[in-house]
């Protein structure tokens, strides 16, 4: 029996509830292949009817049923990609339970109050300051977002105490964001850095910054394409409390 229900928690279930429960005591195998969309369309539920029903036979969510399901399953591929999805979900929830509040939003005071704001990224981590530059300009902030290392050596070099600089960087340590990041500094201009290293030389530098928490592990062999994910989450956080 996957959920053990013991008669003062049954007496705390509705009967859909309970029926959640019973499917899925009764479908163990089918479960490692199901998501919570699959069971509830099953119990004649809602996603959120299976939820409540996990967490209150004492599981968390259904990320850890899912996880202790594949964990014991028999097909290596399945025990692999329960891996994979824990790995991911471990991932956001150490960048959010590290996340300090007063400092987002000191953050968002930051860039409401900013005449121009210009964003810096480079690599693969670009990708994020682009998206994050396009949100700025749909809610109507004067942004923009340099890649190319000479012109961010060059613009960050006229910066005005008016103006901010947003740096994205999944390591902290390359060198035309750190150049960068000084060019401000002498300028006057404000500074933030959303990086997930917390040696970075760019930490001293900046006036606010958020430090996301940064799986090890290399992704594909030869390549520096780890995973951006705390740093999408960290600018999806401030985009979404500007838009509240």
């Amino acid at each position: 029996m996957l959920i053990t229900v013991d008669r003062n928690i049954l007496e705390g279930l509705s009967h859909t509830e309970q029926e959640i429960v019973r499917f899925i005591n009764e479908n163990e195998e089918r479960l490692t292949t199901m998501s919570i969309v699959d069971i509830a369309e099953e119990t004649y539920s809602s996603p959120a009817s299976v939820s409540r029903a996990i967490r209150k036979c004492g599981i968390s969510g259904f990320h850890e049923l899912r996880y202790k399901l594949t964990a014991a399953a028999k097909q290596p591929e399945i025990c692999r990609m329960g891996e994979v999805v824990n790995n991911s979900l471990l991932e956001v929830q150490r960048v959010i339970d590290e996340l300090s509040v007063p400092t987002v939003l000191s953050i968002v005071e930051s860039i409401r109050a900013a005449e121009r704001i210009v964003v810096l990224g480079r690599g693969l981590t670009e990708y994020v300051a682009e998206e994050f530059c396009l949100k700025l300009q749909l809610l109507d902030h004067n942004a923009l977002v340099i890649r190319d290392p000479n012109i961010m050596r060059t613009r960050t070099a006229k910066m005005r105490a008016n103006e901010l600089l947003f740096i994205f960087s999944l390591g902290g340590q390359t060198p035309e964001l750190i150049e960068s990041a000084q060019n401000a500094s002498l300028r006057g201009a404000k500074i933030i850095t959303c990086c997930c290293d917390v040696s970075s030389p760019l930490i001293p530098l900046s006036d606010h910054v958020v430090v996301g928490h940064r799986e090890r592990r290399q992704e594909i062999a030869g390549y520096e394409v780890d995973s951006r994910l705390p740093l999408h989450l960290l600018s999806r956080i401030v985009v979404d409390y500007l838009v509240s």
